[in-house]
């Protein structure tokens, strides 16, 4: 038996000198030292040894056995080493960018919203998205059981708090705070019950003041004209719409000419050519007598605007639930 040990190492020692693929290599270590193997049938011959020779051909066996899977082991790692050559860095070779992050549509409009605004003399200011009712409704002229509540699907936290339904209630708090002149907008978050293709239930809005003495309607078409003109171009025209807003008299909405048909008449605008896009008010003297005002000494204006609806119309999106999908592949174009 030891001659035959003998002759098996040395001949698979020799192989596994010149094998450098892994399939092949697997395939000899099966063959030798599997379950079946050459190694397994010679252990199974040892009880065919005479018992005093039986201990050294054990001996001879477990030796061999070692030394071939040492040699299994080189060899496996000779064959999955990378090759110098491989290795070596080519500086030749083109560089590859880095994948840049994309600013969130919502968060692009907002800024140009806001730099408009900012470059008619406006300060960006902030405030609570959790609020008081006194602020969100009362402080703006809409008392407990007031029919305007309506216009607004509130969710209430307690009888007390709510998720503020729009971004007023920063507009009552700068005035509390800071006697006239006023000039704030007041990007955020606000909060509806609705959900639809164009209603979401937590949505974005721009609010805008201006409190001084003598300040005109006139003054806000002017301002609103300048926004829309820097927006959306100086080619698209507007008009003026009377409506309601409880904490703004007179009131009106603005519409500008259909983007998509350019006044034409098309499905987006309904066939009339016109698209609404914020509203608008002179300050109601209630308002102002809540935080302290003299309504004798000072006029102001304000107005209001979905980003949402903004950022549709500018980049042709047909869909608001888009902007809250995450898709990536919608994310990317912008």
């Amino acid at each position: 038996m030891k001659q035959e040990i003998d002759t098996l190492l040395q001949e698979n020692l020799e192989r596994l000198i010149h094998i450098d693929d892994a399939r092949e290599l697997e395939r000899l270590r099966v063959e030798l030292l599997g379950r079946k193997g050459k190694i397994s049938r010679l252990f199974k011959k040892l009880g065919e040894i005479p018992g005093q020779d039986r201990p050294e051909a054990g001996k001879i066996l477990n030796k061999a056995r070692a030394r071939l899977e040492s040699a299994f082991k080189e060899a496996k790692d000779r064959a999955t080493s990378v090759s110098p050559q491989v290795s070596i860095l080519d500086v030749s070779l083109p560089g590859r960018l880095p994948h840049f992050g994309h600013l969130h549509p919502i968060t692009r409009m907002s800024m140009e919203i806001s730099a408009i605004f900012q470059r008619l003399g406006f300060d960006v200011v902030e405030g609570p998205d959790v609020e008081l009712d006194y602020y969100n409704f009362e402080a703006l002229n809409i008392p407990k059981d007031h029919p305007a509540r309506d216009m607004q699907d509130t969710f209430y936290i307690s009888d007390n708090v709510v998720l503020r339904t729009h971004t007023s209630p920063i507009q009552v708090r700068v005035m509390e705070k800071q006697s006239p002149p006023v000039r704030v907008i007041a990007p955020g978050k606000a909060y509806r019950c609705d959900s639809d293709v164009t209603h979401t239930p937590m949505f974005h809005q721009v609010e805008g003041l201006m409190v001084d003495q003598d300040v005109s309607f006139g003054d806000l078409k002017g301002v609103l004209t300048i926004f829309v003109h820097q927006m959306f171009g100086p080619d698209v025209d507007l008009r003026f719409r009377p409506s309601f807003f409880p904490f703004t008299e007179p009131s009106a909405e603005v519409d500008i000419q259909c983007v998509i048909c350019r006044g034409e008449g098309c499905r987006v605008c309904s066939e009339t050519g016109w698209l609404e896009i914020l509203g608008s008010g002179m300050v109601d003297p209630e308002v102002f007598k809540m935080v302290g005002y003299d309504p004798e000494e000072v006029t102001g204006y304000a107005f209001g605007m979905g980003i949402e609806r903004i950022a549709m119309l500018k980049y042709g999106i047909n869909d608001l639930r888009l902007f809250f999908d995450n898709d990536l592949r919608f994310l990317k174009q912008f």
